[in-house]
């Protein structure tokens, strides 16, 4: 049965779909199941240049580029013809998500190479940016901020042969001057703050819902209701009051 939903869009944000259970992972289990959720609540399904404009409207986001991206959830996006956005880290294409050092309960996992990621482009899933090597952003110099802005997009687009206009922080990190030096080069870029999409808000500073709060079937399924609007907002300021990061806070989800 459809469920009646709240005004305000919403940016879905997934990681690597896979069973290892840890804080970055959906089963494929769970992330066909949500899928199928999406699909029978009637909700629009759209690109992320589409969602803040569309009242209701879903946007489904991954980031870092994981390859069960091609192997797991590209089929099941196929299947019911929803739109994605995969945001990549352009230096480590090919590699894995170690960045700079193993984080304690994040598996390391492949990435997608040029070639795959040219696959999932074909199959439907638009690419952005997600810097060239995942730093903090905020802890850069204005000019290196600006190589890892620009010369991700440059990266990708001299890959795929396709303009990249879309960007996610990484770490969901960006201050105000990040998100002028994003304007030069993206129309569209998100973070990780959790909440809906708020009427009239900054295209380069979109919120996001990170998947890994919404593991419960139930708040899935009502995440835009009122009910679910209250949830997030309650989840929110438990983050904020605990100073966690998302891979911390989301353990007691």
């Amino acid at each position: 049965m459809p469920v009646r939903s709240a005004s305000n869009p919403v940016i879905l944000t997934y990681h690597s779909i896979d069973d290892s259970g840890s804080v970055i992972s959906t089963s494929p289990r769970d992330f066909r199941r949500q899928m199928r959720s999406l699909a029978e609540s009637g909700r629009p399904v759209v690109g992320l240049s589409e969602v803040a404009g569309t009242p209701g409207g879903v946007a489904i986001t991954f980031d870092d580029g994981f390859r069960n991206l091609l192997d797991v959830a590209l089929p099941v996006l196929r299947q019911y013809s929803f739109p994605a956005t995969v945001f990549v880290v352009s230096r480590f294409a090919g590699g894995t998500n170690r960045w700079w050092q193993p984080v304690a309960g994040i598996p390391e996992l492949p990435l997608m190479t040029w070639g795959e990621i040219r696959e999932v482009l074909a199959g439907g899933i638009a690419v952005g940016a997600h810097s060239r090597s995942h730093p903090d952003l905020t802890r850069l110099s204005a000019g290196e901020a600006e190589t890892e802005l620009a010369g991700s997009k440059a990266d990708l687009e001299q890959a795929i042969g396709r303009p990249v206009r879309a960007l996610a922080y990484p770490y969901g990190l960006r201050s105000a001057a990040l998100v002028e030096l994003a304007r030069r080069h993206f129309s569209v870029a998100c973070s990780t703050e959790l909440r809906g999409i708020r009427p009239g808000g900054d295209p380069l500073d979109l919120p996001r819902i990170d998947t890994c709060y919404l593991k419960n079937p139930i708040w899935f399924r009502n995440l835009q209701t009122p009910a679910g609007t209250a949830y997030v907002f309650v989840r929110r300021l438990l983050r904020e009051l605990r100073s966690l990061p998302v891979e911390d806070n989301c353990k007691s989800s």
